[in-house]
């Protein structure tokens, strides 16, 4: 029996995944929960697992290969079947589903309109009973070939951009089958594959260099101008003096060291943010417009916007309220690490209420920080300074720490907004104060 696995909905709104590296090969053996293939969707690098024991027959697509959720992954063979009657059954069975269900990308000439699929109709599936006709059309002298499918082959055709009647069919008569179709996108691709990696290369001027565009850094792409068009963006800038929260760094940092954790600025940071969300919860809500109110969250998480090799992404420290400084520190250093190799989970990423970016560590100092939205708010941490300050009316040198709060302005108001960072100063300032609090 042949059991055709289709990648699978990994939830999050996800449609699609890149394909990086076969944990297995045609013939391999599996087992349920075996890893099959890594795939690159839009937030996280995730493995996917077997459902079915038995043994690999066909794989569908190569390394770098984008696959489409509902589309066939892997076939995996079990027990002796009539294959050819169950393949014919769960092909019609693909297309109904895929008819009414998945949304595929057109080709690129078609200027990526995203759309449903478009199946053959009954007139144009042709078996092995119209071979007669068809050969008459081509004794006749008809240049045009019209090619005997299946329908998943018609249907993978039109979903790969493939011209069905230009594609060799080794079934009976010439029959084009699944199979044919992915031959053919194999060798299609080994073309392409040689193209773009001409392409990639510079120019002869040396003007121009092409690379891929990642599932991460599209999905950056589409927020990022989703949310400016669907927020009013307002930012406020302030500085704030943490002469006393850098000794107390000082004093902890290895300590911290010697447990493993390091201790860096942002685990008080995300503290003093934390406290604050509870006293200001407007920057805590989202606004859904659809049902006519402002969702305030009574949870305190905090995403973490992480500067991974392949993009940014933002991952979510939970109930940092409840968190000691300790705690959030190790959290922190385990979200960025798993997240620069490529190790974050659906999980990771979920349900965060607020973001802070700390582009400072790299050397800015101001910014202008895009919501993470439907998030209100997001603070943004600049390269901290040695500036000339006045202290008790006299010139001292201070250390600056400079702030950009990026609010929405449809949910929060100026002053709301400048109670709130002002709330985040006072605990840098005086972090001891803040570790009081409850």
């Amino acid at each position: 029996m042949k059991f055709i696995f289709n990648f699978p909905d990994l939830g999050e709104g996800l449609d699609e995944g890149t394909i990086l590296e076969w944990y297995v090969k045609e013939g391999d053996t599996v087992k349920v929960g075996d890893p099959l293939v890594q795939m690159e969707t839009d937030k996280v690098v995730a493995d996917i697992p077997s459902p079915k024991e038995g043994s690999i027959a066909v794989l569908h697509g190569k390394v770098g290969d984008v696959i489409r959720v509902g589309t066939p992954l892997v076939e995996i063979t079990g027990a002796s079947h009539d294959q050819e009657q169950e393949q014919d059954q769960e092909q019609h069975k693909e297309v109904g589903e895929m008819a009414q269900t998945l949304p595929i990308q057109e080709p690129e000439d078609a200027g990526a309109v995203v759309g449903t699929m478009e199946v053959a109709s009954k007139g144009d599936v042709l078996d092995a009973s119209d071979e007669s006709s068809e050969t008459a059309g081509k004794e006749s002298g008809g240049e045009t070939r019209k090619a005997l499918a299946t329908p998943v082959a018609r249907a993978m055709a039109k979903q790969l951009g493939i011209d069905i009647n230009q594609v060799p069919g080794s079934g009976p008569s010439g029959r084009v089958r699944r199979a044919d179709i992915q031959d053919f996108n194999e060798r299609s691709g080994q073309e392409s594959t040689r193209t773009k990696s001409s392409q990639s290369s510079p120019a002869p001027n040396g003007d121009e260099t092409y690379l891929p565009l990642t599932q991460i850094r599209k999905t950056i792409a589409r927020n990022m101008l989703h949310s400016k068009l669907n927020a009013a963006h307002m930012s406020v800038f302030e500085e704030v003096e943490i002469s006393r929260l850098m000794q107390i760094r000082a004093s902890y940092k290895e300590w911290f060291a010697g447990k493993g954790v390091k201790l860096t600025y942002l685990p008080f940071i995300v503290k003093a943010v934390a406290q604050a969300l509870k006293r200001h919860p407007q920057l805590n809500s989202r606004i859904d417009m659809e049902n006519n109110r402002i969702v305030v969250r009574n949870r305190y998480h905090i995403g973490i916007a992480v500067d991974a090799p392949d993009g940014l992404v933002v991952p979510v420290v939970r109930d940092a309220d409840r968190l000691t400084i300790f705690e959030i520190a190790k959290e922190v250093g385990d979200l960025a690490e798993r997240a620069r190799a490529r190790k974050l989970t659906l999980g990771d990423m979920k349900e965060g209420c607020f973001s802070i970016t700390s582009f400072g560590s790299i050397g800015g100092i101001y910014a202008t920080p895009v919501l993470n939205y439907p998030q209100a708010g997001i603070l943004g941490v600049g390269r901290i300074l040695k500036t000339p300050i006045v202290k008790e009316d006299e010139i001292v040198i201070g250390n600056i720490m400079p702030l950009s709060l990026t609010v929405d302005h449809r949910v929060v108001d100026g002053g709301e907004t400048t109670r709130f960072i002002k709330r985040v100063m006072e605990a840098l300032d005086d972090p001891v104060a803040m570790l009081m609090e409850e």
